[in-house]
């Protein structure tokens, strides 16, 4: 009689289970001229074998051979021949039934994920990936997040057709406007933005884009189906598992040598369906079930992983550090991060730092679930109420300086400070300060916190400023003002591609899964938008050389000093000194007006210079001195500096 998932469930709450079953050595297959071994956890198995296949899809198996019982509920298979390139599954006798399975630890795979493959990865290293290595970023992070499909799909970015929507077209460094040689796109086009790092949209291989369907088929990618393998619907060849692996490290290798370090945005809160490899050889271990059976869905996608337990822990550790290693990754985005448990994030981040060095690989996530969970064992999750229990390098995406700059991203016609919200003054500033030493929820220092103002979820900020201006000369001041806050808050500023040149879905909350021709970055917007454009360019510029605004210390808040705050307008100053005093400016005042009319204020003693406002953010190159009192425009902002 098979068990149900409140059965599994008791059964793994046992201590005996984990003491009996818990395995700490390497899973998956491991590929080498010495030969090939196969290592599967699937401890209520009564019976294993391996099937071996010439292809990734269809026919039938070459040779199927019988599984060894080790200790902890692993089986094993030893060939001594490198079996790179051999696809293969699982046959196991679970509960008197007979059940075919992938790898949960594939590190390769054929079409569309379904048959695991051998890969001995030294052969899929591109030539000097022994000497790659991340560049340095300089003073200060500057996160654009990114989808592969849409970077490179419009023929507007002069991309070659072959590599359009796909990792090679990281690889191409010089692509121009419609390939008119003067107008800069692509890789060439972030150099001279001023970002610092990619965060690539999910790159493991997901279940919802059909690698052999339609060439433009879109989905963002939150549906994991094999986490150690890169997707394949971004490749030249998704038929054959060593292709995809060689072009993400192609793609990894071109960005470092550009200048950009590469976030991996990473899905462990839930599978693409609850009928997965986890599931497969380990039924219900892998996921969260409540008390009546049923399973937990704070993911909102029909089922949450349970992080809390060991091995699934150990799944999860092994696969971040596994794309650290051996794809050269410098950082993680976790989504969903609330619905992981405290204590694995430590050790993620513990381990992390043993590779490269402490907080050298990022690590944030967002910090809330979509609906509550299952947890076990009082375990805590990573969510806001938990930050103080959190290691100080593990950041977290901070929607309360979103919400109050531009209004909640749920309630589309509720506006924030700048565009007309009430109230939102003492969160504006908070935010500035990356909400550090505030009670409850509060960081360590502003390395703890992602300022942003738009991401993939939700409206782009130009959407959500049309659905609460209507004039859109006023619009466009106040897009300025929201990218001056963020701009000059202290947590680490993070961009959605096509922000700085007012990207729009056309007011689409949720594009998950709508068409590419919406979801694309269109070039041509870039430079429409031109004088947006160089806007960003010269805050992100000026804010690399402002220690007031980079310093991430636990030290940092108290820099900052409120000024002045009235209804809709919030002014600070800030040491702006630095242990070198290098610094051009001692001291810093900042200015955000969001009223319809000018403002009047009193400056701080002594001379001042204007270094951006809310038409011009390079006015740092020939600044405009002023003392005494100041006018802040209406909806726009004022950076000064005194030297």
């Amino acid at each position: 009689m098979k068990r149900t998932a409140k059965q599994w469930k008791d059964c793994y709450m046992a201590k005996e289970f984990h003491e009996n079953y818990y395995y700490e050595n390497w899973l998956g297959a491991v590929c080498s001229e010495e030969g090939t071994a196969f290592r599967l956890w699937s401890p209520q198995a009564a019976d294993a074998r391996i099937r071996l296949y010439k292809e990734g899809e269809g026919g039938e198996p070459y040779a199927a051979y019988p599984m060894v019982r080790k200790e902890k509920g692993v089986w094993e298979y030893v060939s001594s021949e490198n079996l790179h390139g051999t696809y293969y599954d699982f046959a196991l006798e679970l509960e008197e039934e007979s059940v075919i399975t992938a790898d949960p630890y594939a590190r390769a795979c054929g079409l569309n994920g379904r048959r695991s493959m051998a890969v001995d990865l030294s052969r899929t290293n591109p030539e000097g990936w022994e000497e790659d290595v991340p560049p340095d970023y300089g003073t200060e992070q500057v996160i654009y997040e990114l989808h592969v499909k849409e970077f490179s799909w419009d023929a507007s970015g002069g991309f070659p057709e072959e590599v359009r929507g796909k990792y090679r077209a990281f690889c191409c460094p010089n692509t121009t406007l419609h390939g008119d040689g003067t107008h800069p796109t692509g890789i060439s086009y972030l150099k001279e933005l001023g970002v610092t790092h990619i965060q690539l949209m999910p790159v493991y291989d997901f279940g919802s884009v059909d690698e052999a369907g339609d060439p433009d088929g879109f989905n963002w990618g939150y549906d994991p189906v094999n986490w150690n393998v890169p997707e394949g619907s971004y490749s030249s060849d998704p038929a054959h598992g060593e292709v995809r692996i060689r072009e993400l490290k192609e793609a990894v290798q071109s960005l470092h040598r550009q200048g950009f370090r590469v976030i991996m945005d990473v899905v462990y809160n839930h599978s693409y369906s609850l009928d997965s490899w986890l599931q497969k050889t380990a039924p219900w271990y892998y996921y969260r079930v409540w008390e009546d059976g049923t399973p937990s869905n704070g993911s909102a996608c029909g089922n949450d992983l349970a992080s809390e337990r060991p091995m699934c822990a150990k799944f999860i550790l092994d696969s971040v550090l596994y794309w650290a290693r051996e794809y050269h990754f410098d950082g993680f985005r976790f989504d969903l991060m609330g619905l992981l448990d405290v204590g694995l994030m430590n050790r993620i981040r513990t381990e992390l730092d043993k590779i490269r060095g402490k907080g050298e690989i990022l690590l944030y996530g967002e910090p809330w679930a979509a609906a509550p969970t299952a947890m076990e064992g009082g375990a805590a999750q990573t969510d806001k109420r938990n930050l103080s229990l959190l290691d100080p390098g593990i950041g977290i995406f901070c929607d309360n300086t979103r919400d109050a700059v531009k209004g909640s991203v749920f309630r589309t016609k509720e506006p924030g400070f700048v565009n007309g919200g009430k109230g939102f003054e003492s969160a504006v500033f908070h935010g500035v300060k990356a909400w550090c030493g505030r009670r409850g929820f509060g960081a360590v220092s502003p390395a703890q916190i992602i300022t942003y103002v738009s991401a993939h979820d939700n409206q782009t900020l130009w959407d959500k400023l049309t659905d609460t201006t209507w004039d859109e000369s006023r619009r466009r001041k106040e897009y300025r003002l929201a990218a001056g806050i963020c701009m000059t808050s202290q947590g680490r500023p993070f961009l959605l591609s096509g922000e700085e040149f007012e990207r729009t879905k056309g007011g689409l909350e949720d594009s998950y899964n709508a068409p590419i021709a919406l979801n694309r970055l269109d070039w041509d917007r870039a430079y429409e938008r031109l004088d947006l454009v160089n806007y960003y360019k010269g805050l992100i510029a000026l804010r690399k050389q402002l220690p007031a605004l980079y310093d991430k210390t636990e030290h940092a808040a108290n820099r900052i000093r409120l000024y002045l705050r009235r209804t809709g307008f919030v002014g600070f100053t800030a040491d702006n000194t630095d242990e070198k005093n290098s610094g051009a400016y001692r001291m810093l005042c900042i200015l955000y007006n969001r009223r319809n009319s000018g403002i009047e204020v009193r400056l701080p003693e002594g001379e001042w210079e204007i270094l951006a406002d809310g038409a011009d953010s390079f006015l740092w190159k020939n600044p405009p001195r002023v003392s005494g009192t100041v006018l802040v425009a209406p909806v726009s902002m004022l950076v000064l500096g005194r030297r």
